[in-house]
């Protein structure tokens, strides 16, 4: 579903249709749900036969076969109550493993922005604990309610054919019960929200302690950490207390109110034996029916406890899934191939949050095959700009174009594949060596791997390794040095073989030694490329085509690094603050 969906229906309405694909499972559910409450419907009508019948008029015999055919009954209603218990549950599981599906796919198609502005710990709680209960929501919900609508219509009806004042006793009580548990449901779906609220946030505190966990010992910031997860706990266990505090009150009154509708039938069945309108065998059979009445009450009240904690996890779920992401395809967009790689930049403005803005008109040609670097200070809109490009972000004003043709205009997906970027912080999965430089282009063979790999200087290292290829990396690349995260990195964008690309400070947390060496694969990998480099170290872009100097200003200065030098101003001025004599002996 898309989240134009989700935005137009209901909560309810959308959670009914993830039943759809599994609608023969379900049914075949309901329909042994339905069994299995015609057997408790059953089971005190044979009672009442048998000891108004057999009993009385000493037919012993048949008495027996009527309770073999009970035991029967039961035996058959086991069959149908495994098949509920696990094929229910089961259909529950695949419903959640949709949701989960759906929610993971939709985070994919989510912009930069998204991510800029949820912690990974909200969204990772989002994605698996909220959806835990709904499990159960999607397996019992339906069941319970079916159960309980056909055990208490038929209790209800069946008891009315023996005596309707002992049905009028039913009617009485259960209203009385109806309106308890809507009034009780409301405070324990505040309250469950609550619980899933605090558990994000520990998930988040746990995300960012875990990562981090280095930096923690290395400030010696322990204690720090475990106090803010102690704060987070206690109001987790906080968040808690309000909720079984809410269920506690539901459940005692509405035990309260089941033991009283037991002893009203008994003091009701009493009277009327008193008064010769009935039948102890009428009130035995009224008992059992009390008692399968009973059932479906209890069963309505765990039904409410997993619609509150089950609808909960949902809403957050639909919260996610109603963000429509703000940088799609445009209808008919058209496939971005066999291009060259000229990029103009025409009076482009873009601001994160339409008050501040980053850039303002800028404008910038980059012809095919060439390189072109972004210095100047921090802040100034460097990333920003080279962002706009493969639309991380969205700009506000103007245009961008490659080979004449609107970004826009084009599909997301072949957009990105032309472009590939280096970054300063690397990003490498917990794998193998290999599955991270495969992950430039996912069906290439080991050999294109090997060739990626010695175009960007790091297959001798590989090699040297105990499982080479093979290599497990680590968290994040940890077993790893800088420079040979940066160079797999390298090695990845190889594979891809992009015509356009992008290095955001590739080489600036890098010692010089290391620096040279990636510098030698940077060089290689921009040959024949048109290149936006985001330079830190102006010794990394002398020899680039065109340097253009960014402020929070805008572009102050544009030409070759002789030029620029030769002209003075802002590039001069950062040129000589990196290689003043006091720079180089610091």
């Amino acid at each position: 579903m898309t989240a134009k969906n989700f935005r137009n229906k209901s909560a309810l309405s959308l959670f009914a249709a993830y039943y759809r694909p599994h609608w023969k499972l379900f049914a075949a559910d309901m329909f042994c749900a339905a069994l299995i409450a015609g057997v408790d419907l059953v089971f005190p009508m044979m009672t009442k036969f048998t000891i108004e019948r057999f009993l009385p008029t000493e037919l012993y015999r048949f008495f027996f076969i009527m309770i073999i055919l009970m035991v029967l009954l039961y035996i058959v209603r086991t069959g149908f109550s495994y098949f509920v218990t696990y094929w229910g549950h089961t259909v529950g599981a695949y419903i959640e493993a949709d949701m989960r599906r759906d929610l993971f796919n939709h985070l994919q198609k989510l912009p930069f922005s998204f991510y800029d502005n949820h912690r990974t710990g909200h969204i990772m709680s989002r994605v698996t604990s909220d959806l835990f209960d709904v499990t159960e929501l999607a397996h019992h919900g339906p069941e319970d309610l079916f159960i309980s609508f056909l055990t208490l219509l038929g209790s209800f009806f069946l008891i009315l054919s023996i005596r309707w004042e002992m049905a009028l006793v039913l009617f009485i009580m259960i209203p009385l019960m109806v309106i308890h548990t809507i009034i009780s449901r409301g405070n324990m779906f505040r309250a469950s929200g609550k619980v899933k609220e605090r558990t994000a946030e520990i998930n988040a505190s746990l995300e960012s302690s875990i990562s981090g966990a280095r930096v923690a010992k290395a400030f010696t910031n322990e204690v720090h950490e475990i106090e803010k997860f102690i704060q987070g706990n206690e109001q987790f266990k906080s968040a808690k207390r309000t909720y079984y505090k809410s269920m506690a009150l539901f459940n005692s009154r509405l035990e309260l109110m089941i033991h009283i509708l037991n002893v009203a039938v008994i003091a009701a069945g009493g009277v009327l034996i008193m008064q010769h309108k009935m039948t102890l065998a009428e009130l035995i059979t009224c008992n059992l029916f009390v008692a399968a009445f009973l059932q479906p009450i209890r069963r309505l009240a765990n039904f409410v406890e997993q619609y509150t904690t089950g609808m909960a996890g949902f809403g957050r779920f639909v919260d996610i899934m109603r963000i429509e992401p703000d940088i799609k395809d445009k209808p008919g967009a058209l496939t971005l191939e066999g291009i060259r790689g000229r990029i103009a930049y025409r009076d482009v403005t873009f601001s994160y949050n339409h008050d501040v803005r980053v850039l303002e008109h800028i404008n910038l040609f980059i012809p095919e095959g060439t390189t072109l670097a972004l210095v100047g200070p921090s802040g100034g809109g460097k990333t920003t700009l080279c962002h706009l490009l493969p639309r991380f972000y969205e700009i506000r004003e103007g245009s961008i174009t490659i080979d004449g043709r609107d970004i826009r205009d084009v599909t997301l997906e072949s957009l990105r594949k032309n472009i590939g970027i280096v970054q300063q912080d690397i990003f490498l999965f917990a794998g193998t060596i290999e599955d991270n430089i495969r992950y430039g282009r996912l069906d290439a063979d080991r050999e294109e791997i090997i060739r990626a790999a010695r175009r960007a200087e790091i297959h001798d290292d590989i090699i040297k390794m105990p499982a080479g290829y093979d290599s497990v990396v680590g968290e994040r690349g940890i077993k790893l040095s800088g420079g040979q995260k940066q160079r797999i990195s390298i090695a990845r964008i190889f594979l891809k073989n992009p015509p356009i690309l992008i290095l955001d400070e590739a080489t600036s947390a890098l010692d010089s030694a290391t620096e040279r060496k990636i510098q030698h694969a940077l060089e290689e990998l921009s040959r024949g490329r048109t290149t936006l480099v985001i330079a830190h170290r102006l010794s990394t872009i002398r020899n680039a085509d065109h340097i253009v100097v960014i402020d929070d200003v805008g572009i102050r200065q544009q030409g070759r690094h002789a030029d620029l030098i030769a002209q003075g101003g802002l590039y001069s001025e950062l040129y000589t603050a990196q290689f003043s004599p006091d720079q180089d002996s610091a």
